[in-house]
């Protein structure tokens, strides 16, 4: 492929050249089921286990809490799932969950949080929606489309008043690469991730349990993971998942500062060449000359609406310009409905057809930026000029 702007980083990353030369050993060499009683059984076991150590270190969680799933999707299920089953009990979520939490409460019959303008969760409607009848409440610590952080131990603190034997599960899928999900998700009885979110592979998630917290498995059989998740391990993805998240902390204070200052580059100039957009997730400038305020979202997203355009169009000409991103929504896959995170905002429909996702991520740089901000206003105008 010829060189591109590659700024959908949310969807998915890069992998780390270190991560490959990790995974390369369990292709080529040490191909074994880890479940074996053999030599190379035994180093793959050794390898999946040393991971486990990594990632358990980074999650703030002990080696023997963390569940190996084969996405962050598959996380988020066994979460829902798994800890609601037969409990009888309800599930709470944000609206603007990722439809990997969203669609599971919804159709066991869970309850719905609405969100402010800005997208932040309405702790009062949580304080309503909670009760004694409520099993788990599922709230994200970084939204996939908007960047915003919610605060969970606010969260925390509303279940410990409404709802004291509820568990709290939080998707960090979003969160891990800019974000000291250790610290921040502490509160937080089940915590989801995905390798392929942060440099890692594709394929392979995983789900903190933590060991108070009782969860009926949705996959049974072998009873590998400690009986919660049966099937044999993606000893290669799970490898790659751990290198991963090992220099995904190594690195994560310099990638946070080298990218915020790249997303901000990148929104301002946009806002500031392109008329009629609105940034979501941010505060407004208190004045003139004011930086907006971004410190509620995560470093790497920049997420826009633009008025009287169609996503789906400014994709088409983003792309053949060298740009890569998403709409984030629903529409840009040809849907009547824009995306369900900015109807909960509060969004006008005719805007929220006009969003864009551009996200950054550890490879993104200023030649990134500089394409971004070379296509996107010429598409925009080109655009509006067709549809006047």
């Amino acid at each position: 492929m010829s060189a591109v702007a590659y700024l959908d980083h949310a969807a998915s990353t890069p992998m780390h050249p270190e991560v490959v030369e990790a995974m390369r050993a369990f292709f080529e060499g040490c191909y074994a089921n880890p479940t074996g009683a053999h030599r190379m059984a035994r180093d793959a076991r050794r390898a999946t286990d040393d991971a486990r150590d990594v990632l358990a270190e980074a999650l703030g969680a002990r080696p023997g809490e963390i569940v190996f799933c084969g996405s962050g999707t598959e996380a988020d299920n066994l979460a829902i799932f798994g800890a609601a089953a037969g409990s009888g009990g309800a599930v709470v979520c944000g609206a603007t969950e990722h439809p990997a939490v969203l669609r599971p409460t919804e159709q066991i019959g869970g309850r719905v949080v609405g969100v402010d303008r800005g997208g932040m969760l309405d702790l009062d409607a949580l304080a309503a929606a909670l009760d004694g009848d409520v099993r788990l409440v599922s709230v994200m610590l970084a939204n996939n489309e908007t960047g915003v952080v919610w605060p969970l131990e606010e969260v925390a603190e509303v279940m410990a008043r409404h709802a004291p034997r509820a568990l709290l599960h939080t998707d960090a899928v979003q969160a891990f690469p800019w974000l000291d999900v250790a610290a921040l998700a502490a509160p937080a009885d089940l915590v989801s991730v995905s390798a392929h979110k942060f440099g890692g592979p594709k394929g392979v998630g995983a789900l903190v349990v933590r060991d108070r917290v009782p969860l009926k498995p949705l996959i049974v059989g072998g009873g590998q993971e400690a009986e919660r998740r049966s099937g044999t391990p993606n000893v290669s993805g799970i490898v790659g998942m751990g290198a991963a998240a090992e220099i995904t902390v190594a690195r994560r204070a310099e990638v946070v500062a080298r990218v915020g200052r790249l997303r901000d580059r990148l929104a301002d100039g946009l806002r500031a060449s392109v008329e009629g957009v609105v940034e979501s997730g941010v505060r407004p400038a208190a004045g003139a000359g004011v930086p907006v305020d971004r410190s509620a979202k995560v470093a790497g997203s920049c997420h826009l609406c633009f008025e009287g355009v169609e996503s789906e169009a400014l994709l088409f000409l983003a792309e053949r310009g060298g740009v890569y991103a998403s709409a984030a929504s629903a529409c840009a896959s040809g849907a009547e409905h824009p995306s369900h995170v900015l109807a909960a905002m509060g969004y006008r429909r005719d805007l929220a057809r006009g969003s864009l996702r551009l996200s950054l991520g550890a490879s993104s740089s200023e030649a990134d930026v500089d394409a971004a901000l070379a296509v996107l206003p010429a598409a925009v105008a080109q655009l509006r000029r067709a549809a006047a």
